[in-house]
């Protein structure tokens, strides 16, 4: 697949920089056949069968923005943490006004500091001077790991993290999963009304995770999309959903996906007959998923307006065509639908 085939152009101020209030009046273009209609997040009940099983990702996202300077120079860092290795080494992204080198340390918060190691390609291996996990730390010194795009459509306007902690966490997520540093954005669209409505037409709702990583965002520069070193993601499913998706998998249910996180956890599950019914499976994931693909799991998606040349836009491709993809997106445009993560939604039947 050509790298090209997913370029798109977005004229300025269609990015969104807050999500809608409340969260399910956010526009959803329906795209079904080749034919749109325009709807909100509301209307999204009505639009499911009463024995559809809805798939959502409950991991949580990280405060894993920080800010300090080096302690000796003075010059300002900015960095993202992706993970702790298994040394509990911080893996993270860095960047500084000056070099950085081994044994540089750099004040994160108070009284908390990195001291860094190594580098292995973009990622800086470091040692944190609190002895606490990551996740208790970031919550005292990090910030909300807002996508650089949204950051720049606010420019000069100013947005407490407060706002943004909770705007960019799903209701689904769950704190003891938080390990997370972009949101599955698909999520968003849930507030407390629309989960009430999807229970009361007696859609059941079943949970996975996978732990949304840097990389998700990662633009695809080679000149095919399979060239492109896909990130790797880690995922896990209980045994007490496996086993649901198990039945509306053999009753012919539809299941429906809640964005591309929770398809890429579902075709990343190894064959039914090997599925616990206790327990968990776990692993990670380097699924890339383009056209033309046979999705084994997935009915129906969920899913947000995603960046040109991304692997988000090629497994959306890969679910609704590249033509209508491209058709879908001009649709958007005409109709002032607002992108990326704190955008509008766009749900897709899967084709008969």
């Amino acid at each position: 697949m050509k790298t090209s085939d997913l370029t798109y152009e977005l004229p300025a101020g269609y990015v969104a920089t807050e999500p809608a209030s409340p969260r399910s009046s956010a526009k959803m273009l329906i795209v079904e056949d080749d034919v749109f209609r325009h709807r909100k997040m509301t209307d999204f009940p009505a639009e499911l069968q009463g024995d559809a099983l809805l798939v959502v990702n409950e991991t949580a996202v990280l405060p894993a923005r920080v800010q300090g300077y080096k302690v000796v120079s003075g010059g300002k860092i900015e960095g993202l943490f992706l993970e702790a290795d298994q040394n509990g080494n911080w893996l993270m992204m860095l960047k500084s006004n000056g070099k950085l080198r081994q044994g540089t340390e750099l004040a994160i918060g108070n009284e908390v500091t990195l001291t860094v190691l190594d580098r292995d390609d973009a990622v800086w291996r470091c040692i944190c001077s609190d002895g606490r996990s990551p996740q208790e730390v970031l919550r005292e010194v990090g910030s909300t790991p807002l996508p650089p795009y949204i950051r720049s459509a606010r420019g000069d306007q100013h947005v407490d993290d407060k706002k943004d902690r909770n705007s960019y966490q799903t209701l689904f997520a769950d704190e003891s999963q938080c390990h997370s540093v972009a949101a599955p954005t698909a999520g968003l669209h849930f507030d407390t009304l629309l989960l009430e409505a999807l229970e009361a037409k007696g859609i059941e709702r079943v949970a996975v995770t996978l732990h949304v990583g840097a990389g998700t965002f990662r633009t695809v520069e080679t000149d095919t999309v399979e060239e492109h070193p896909m990130h790797s993601e880690h995922w896990s499913v209980q045994g007490e959903v496996l086993q649901k998706i198990a039945s509306a998998k053999k009753a012919g249910r539809p299941i429906i996906a809640v964005g591309t996180t929770t398809v890429r956890t579902l075709e990343s599950l190894p064959e039914m007959d090997t599925w616990p019914t206790s327990g968990e499976l776990s692993g990670v994931t380097r699924l890339l998923i383009t056209p033309p693909y046979d999705f084994r799991f997935v009915d129906g998606l969920l899913t947000n307006f995603h960046l040109p040349n991304s692997t988000l836009l090629a497994l959306v491709g890969a679910f609704i065509g590249l033509d209508c993809i491209k058709f879908a997106y001009e649709e958007a445009m005409a109709e002032n639908y607002r992108f990326f993560s704190y955008g509008d939604a766009m749900y897709i039947p899967k084709r008969g």
